[in-house]
């Protein structure tokens, strides 16, 4: 016979983690956050103390993830235990090549904002450089060219990168699909001073070598545009599922409908983020453009007529012609626009994926 206490006899054992020989959750996310802080901290003095030119965003960054392994794996020694230290500083330093590896990005963002933030302005935004001469102006003629000139060749390339992928999936069987395969192989790896001068060429001939416009702008970047779209839109396509298709055929649909039906819906969320890489991979282009619309001081919204400012070319120009008593102002107009363009890339991306996010394919009942 078991003789039991009283329940109100029993005496209720309180666990505490730190005695049980564990860390409390979340304690690796407050040690970063503090090593990060004491890290920033630091740095900061010595800037300020004149012992390093600036504030080193990398240097920070990287002192404090290494710190972050050491203050872990200790904190996980004395509570955890040798075994379990390891496993900890093993994940940690998983983590820091990670950090490592994502350094030259920022460096690069932090670099371009510090430069940037100080043209950041309504101005900047609202006017172009026609008569500007030292302080003042703007990139709206930048911003306007750039926008036209990549809707124009993405509306080139969409169609014809997308209904290649088709023909390569669906029905390219044989020679042709493998040259074409081949061709899109060799046009990905085309450098884009090539595409510019094989735009210049097509149009000297056509209109002469002193012709220079916008749509010869969305021509190069098409060039380079069309085999992402071709690569991405491809191998979404042959992720959909056969099944799919055979029971659209079982059914009697035509091969047609059921791609326009049921095989573009399922994959639209994958195209649509292949359509945005190709639009990163080309918005940021500068050698092309400055081959085959050259650059203005003023507003052009035409494409097909007289010059076209982008914001890579009016970077290029502002930090080449940044000589003189008015250097400074060049230079900070080019790290403005620089920071526009990583903006609207980011932007692209981000309405990108809230498009993939809704139309993507639905699971469940």
């Amino acid at each position: 016979m078991t003789l039991t206490a009283p329940p109100a006899l029993r005496t209720i054992r309180v666990t505490n983690t730190l005695a049980s020989g564990r860390l409390p959750r979340g304690t690796a996310w407050m040690v970063l956050a503090g090593s990060l802080a004491v890290s920033v901290a630091f740095f900061a003095l010595l800037a300020i103390a004149g012992a390093t030119e600036g504030f080193t965003i990398v240097g920070a960054v990287f002192a404090g993830t290494v710190l972050f392994d050491i203050v872990l794996y200790v904190l996980s020694r004395i509570v955890e235990g040798g075994r379990r230290a390891v496993d900890r500083l093993v994940t940690s330093l998983v983590s820091t090549a990670f950090v490592i590896a994502l350094l030259p990005l920022i460096s690069l963002v932090w670099t371009v904002i510090v430069g940037g933030l100080g043209r950041l302005d309504v101005a900047f935004f609202t006017q172009s450089m026609r008569n500007i001469v030292g302080e003042g102006g703007g990139a709206l003629h930048a911003i306007i060219g750039t926008l036209l000139i990549t809707l124009m060749a993405a509306v080139i390339s969409v169609p014809i990168g997308l209904l290649t992928s088709i023909y390569l999936v669906e029905y390219g069987r044989g020679p042709l699909a493998k040259a074409i395969t081949f061709l899109v192989d060799v046009m990905t790896g085309i450098p884009s001073i090539v595409a510019g001068l094989f735009t210049f060429a097509l149009f000297a001939l056509i209109l002469g070598p002193a012709v220079r416009n916008g749509f010869m702008g969305a021509i190069a970047l098409s060039v380079l545009m069309i085999p992402v779209v071709v690569r991405s839109s491809e191998e979404i396509l042959r992720l959909v599922p056969n099944e799919l298709r055979e029971a659209s055929y079982a059914l009697g649909v035509p091969k047609w409908l059921t791609i326009l039906r049921i095989v573009l819906p399922t994959s639209l969320a994958g195209i649509v983020t292949g359509v945005m890489l190709a639009i990163a991979r080309v918005i940021g282009e500068t050698a092309p453009l400055l081959l085959v619309t050259g650059f203005t001081f003023s507003m052009n919204y035409n494409l097909f007529q007289d010059r076209m400012m982008t914001l890579p070319v009016f970077v290029y120009t502002q930090y080449t012609q940044a000589a003189g008593v008015h250097a400074q102002e060049s230079i900070d107009r080019a790290w403005t626009a620089a920071l526009t363009l990583i903006l609207i890339v980011m932007a692209l991306n981000l309405v990108g994926r809230l498009i993939a996010k809704i139309f993507a394919p639905k699971r469940g009942f």
